[in-house]
Order: C-alpha cells, then structure tokens, then sequence
C-alpha cells in the first residue's frame, strides 16, 4: 500500500545540505551511502560532500567494480555489499554481563542501544528489507525495537539499477511506496544535481519546512516519474513468472540441487549480505579468573555445519541441504511465515557469490524445465 505524499518540491544540492544539516541539529546520527574500500558503503556521514559523487558501480555474478560517472550525480549506483539491516541487528552485540562477587552472581543487562538514526539515500529494496525485518523482530527483540523506536529514513528512487537487480520482480521498486519520511529523485543531466522531493510523514514535512526548496514544475516531475519508469525497464536480472513457492516446494529433489552443491563454496557470503536474513548465534565468554562472564549474539548463517546442529550431528550436513533450505525459506516457506517473501531483488545474494551462482537463473532453469 503507498502512502499519500505532498506536493512535489524542488531541492538542489545546497537544499540537501541543509536537510542533513536540519537532521543534524534535531539529534540525528546521519548515516548514509559513502565510498570505501572501492565499494559504496553505508556508513557516518557530514554532508553531502560524503556522498559517492559521479560513482556508480558495475555488478554481475561475482563481480564488482566501482567506476566514474559522466556527470556528478550523488546517486547514481545500485547497492553496495552492505544493508541498512546492521545499524538495527547489528552484527556482534552483547546482550548481557555478569560478575561473580563470592557467591552471588550479578546480571547486568547491556544499557539501551535506543539512538536517533537518519537514513540518507534509502532504496526502494531497501525499505522493503527494513519492513520485512519489522515483521520478523519488532516483536521478539528489543534491543532491535529499541533501535528502530526513532528512525528518520530520507528514501531516494532508483535510476540507475545494477546488473545483478530483479526488484521489479519482486514488487520491491524501484519506485518507493511507503515506509520514509520523504522520498527524492534525482534529476539526470543537471549540473549541480538537483532532486524532485516529497514528503510523506509530519518529520519529512518539518525538514522541508527547515530547507530551501520550491514547487516543482509539471516538466521536472514528468522528468522524475521517466526515470523511475527507465530504471524500471533497465532491470539486470529478473525472476520467472510463476508460483516460486510451488516451484520450489515440488522440487525438493531435484537433481540441480546437486549441481549447485558442487559450485557453491558454503561459505555464507549470500546471507551476510542479504539485507533480511536474521539467523544468529550466542556466545560465552569469560576471563580467565572466571569471575566475570558475558553473552554476545552474532549473525550466523544456515550454510554453516554448526548452524543445523543437534546431539548427534548437523541436521543438513551437507551443501546441497543447505543451499536448498536457503532457497527454499528465503521464497516458499518465508511466505507462509511472516506473510512475505524474504527476498527483495537487491541482487547482491548474486554479485558477492565467489562463484558467481545466480538464483534468478537457478529457479529461471527449474520453471523451464517445469513447463516441458
């Protein structure tokens, strides 16, 4: 469901300036798109000067590479390796600590991660995963709730989709629908860049109010709506049109599971990078007096021997069981659990696989072959 927006605003890159700096002022610890290590990463900004200007990234099966644009737009790439998801399911966290004082033992809970946080240049995918950990752990985990409690999101829509992309398919974007507080497009050959803005909630129309901005023109908004709309048709990747639960599910056998078991490398690059994978682990750990201990929670991954462990040995101890579960619970049983898919089209489960395994060409292989 989309939400109402108001009239579409102009801003150009003085006026985004001031955004952050408005966002600044109210509390905010600003987090956005930045390059580093030759990647786009999301990381603690300052201003617009942060942000990856006149970068975009070329992305395939295993393959990643940062590379000069023509003009100096702030947005003009896909995604990087990392998700927002880290700044709310982080992945390392202590959950509590203890000491030992005779023969008493004293719990002591971590104090509240709760943090004002801005997200600067949120994708449409992105809000998605955002959403969709929502569902997972707002209930259940209240370090995340407490994280999430005050979160401003500045979306921006997708113009330029990378080659490993497939949201369209999974009805993920690239136009944002909901869940920011405003959204921006930027328009493409306006040197200094400029953005179509609207806001969206009483926060997105309190930072307006703070900027310089004006009425956008019926040219500049046709101008914005095109390029969502090429974006759109600019897709890398894409997913078959069919069923995938069913597809899935009636082919637990298959023989290309095994075929994928003898590519992949089980080394779990998929779900670290995968923005709504949430799976952890716990762990113990004391000083060597043994006085004083502590339990930390990291992410851990379905691919991992130990993750399917039991007395008696690992429940799928081999890459085949693993990748299948994967598969199988990101697109089919997902749904039925949390009442959405786990996948949001991002594509980075495909360009950050070593061996470059595709799982829009997988399950593309399996609806062929279903249709015979």
């Amino acid at each position: 469901m989309s939400v109402e927006t108001d009239a579409a605003q102009v801003i150009d890159v003085a006026g985004f300036s001031q955004l952050l700096g408005w966002l600044a002022e109210q509390g905010y610890r600003l987090v956005g798109p930045t390059v580093r290590d030759d990647t786009i990463a999301y990381d603690d900004i300052a201003s617009a000067e942060d942000l990856p200007r006149g970068w975009t990234d070329e992305q395939a099966p295993g393959h990643y590479r940062l590379k000069r644009r023509n003009d100096a737009a702030l947005f003009g790439y896909a995604v990087g390796a990392h998700s927002y998801k880290r700044f709310f399911h982080p992945p390392w966290e202590t959950l509590w600590r203890a000491r030992r004082e005779h023969d008493t033992l004293q719990i002591r809970d971590e104090p509240s991660p709760a943090q004002r946080l801005a997200l600067i240049g949120v994708r449409a995918c992105e809000i998605r995963a955002i959403a969709i950990q929502d569902r997972v752990l707002m209930e259940r985990d209240p370090l995340y709730r407490a994280r999430r409690a005050d979160t401003f999101i500045a979306a921006v829509n997708c113009t330029t989709p990378g080659g490993t992309c497939f949201c369209v398919s999974m009805q993920a974007g690239p136009q944002v629908s909901t869940g920011f507080d405003v959204a921006l497009t930027e328009l493409g050959g306006v040197d200094p860049p400029a953005f179509v803005v609207q806001a969206a909630t009483r926060a997105g129309r309190d930072a307006l109010t703070a900027i310089t901005h004006r009425p956008a023109t019926e040219a500049e908004m046709a101008a914005a709506a095109t390029a969502v709309q090429h974006a759109a048709g600019q897709m890398g990747r894409q997913m078959p049109s069919t069923d995938l639960p069913q597809l899935l599910l009636r082919n637990l056998e298959h023989p290309r599971w095994s075929a994928l078991a003898e590519r992949c490398l089980a080394c779990g690059n998929c779900t670290m990078v995968c923005p709504t994978c949430f799976c952890t682990t716990v762990e113990d750990t004391s000083d060597l007096s043994g006085r004083e201990i502590s339990r930390a929670r990291r992410w851990d991954s379905c691919f991992t021997a130990e993750f399917s462990s039991v007395h008696g040995g690992s429940v799928r101890p081999g890459t085949r069981a693993r990748y299948r579960q994967w598969m199988t619970h990101k697109l089919a049983t997902w749904p039925e659990q949390f009442g959405t898919s786990g996948c949001v089209g991002c594509g980075r489960c495909i360009t950050w696989c070593p061996v470059g395994i595709d799982i829009t060409e997988e399950l593309a292989a399996l609806a062929r072959e279903a249709a015979q």
